[in-house]
């Protein structure tokens, strides 16, 4: 008679492996449990945290901030001197997002039908090395370049188009005595910046076009121009979305860049980190911390209606 087989004893983590197989939508709770309690509480708690301080008012005598609700600070918004921070800010977040859409729409075409092997992986490692490095470091390099005496003017003094850059620091409105004290050195450096956020996702968009369309679309007789236009440009669209999504609230929120590269002009970000900085009115901060807020949903439920997110 052949003696029974005698099983080693099973630890606590054999118990708890055998429970999380019999179970698994316990392990499948345990796992998405803490990252939506991270979600929840410190993202959300922190942003009706924000829209609760946006209904509240400082007092214009003591300074203290009444803790009463009122409409009386998004109606501070609509005083001249604040709109024109909220409509400078979409214009150059508009602006920088439609360039950075022109500009990285070749390199993430290229990168997406020709290169291959070693060029995609040069691609990658071009468009990331800029991440890499530091953001403050990066905008002050930027503002040496753009400096009256720096490198950008001095190759356009050895080359005779200095008038070029005249030329545009003599615009209204948008030039000054030099690019790193100007709205255009404002706009190239954000444009540098935020350029990568639009390369990769579209980039990845235009990969997951089908290559078999565009040979039914020669076949059909459509010139290379109709074809971007009526094959390409479409299906790449939700590539075009998510990198403006980008692009457009990172200029919007950003402070650091108008601080260092520009005139004095404010904008929301850094209107936002003056007014709960040294002028401490939270409120007045916080309603212009939920201006960007509102555009962004506003933006994402159009380019849902336009039917963008479709082939997402």
């Amino acid at each position: 008679m052949t003696a029974p087989a005698i099983l080693p004893t099973r630890g606590a983590a054999d118990r708890l492996t055998g429970l999380f197989w019999r179970r698994p939508r316990l392990l499948l709770a345990l796992l998405i449990t803490p990252p939506l309690l991270w979600l929840g509480v410190i993202y959300l708690g922190s942003l009706v945290a924000l829209l609760l301080q946006s209904f509240y008012a400082i007092d214009e005598f003591s300074g203290v901030v009444k803790q009463e609700f009122t409409l009386k600070t998004y109606g501070e918004l609509f005083r001249a001197q604040n709109l024109d921070i909220i409509l400078r800010t979409l214009l150059m977040a508009a602006a920088v997002t439609v360039a950075c859409a022109v500009l990285a729409f070749p390199i993430a075409y290229y990168a997406a039908r020709y290169a291959k092997g070693r060029w995609k992986a040069a691609f990658y490692l071009g468009v990331m090395l800029p991440l890499w490095s530091s953001y403050l470091v990066k905008v002050y390099a930027w503002k040496l370049i753009l400096a009256k005496e720096g490198i950008l003017t001095w190759a356009t003094d050895a080359t005779g188009t200095g008038f070029l850059i005249s030329g545009l620091l003599a615009i209204p409105g948008l030039g000054g005595s030099s690019l790193s004290t100007s709205y255009i050195g404002t706009f190239l450096v954000f444009v540098y910046v935020w350029l990568p956020y639009m390369i990769l996702p579209m980039q990845a968009s235009l990969e997951r076009v089908p290559t078999s369309m565009l040979e039914a679309s020669a076949d059909l007789g459509a010139t290379r121009s109709q074809t971007l236009r009526t094959v390409i440009l479409p299906l790449a669209l939700p590539g075009v979305i998510a990198g403006s999504i980008f692009t457009f609230s990172l200029t919007m929120g950003d402070y650091i860049i108008p601080q260092i590269v520009g005139n004095s002009a404010r904008f929301i970000g850094l209107a936002v980190y003056q007014q709960q900085g040294t002028a401490g009115n939270i409120p007045l901060a916080a309603a212009f911390a939920v201006v960007p807020i509102v555009i962004m949903v506003i933006y994402l439920m159009l380019a849902k209606r336009a039917g963008a997110f479709d082939a997402l």
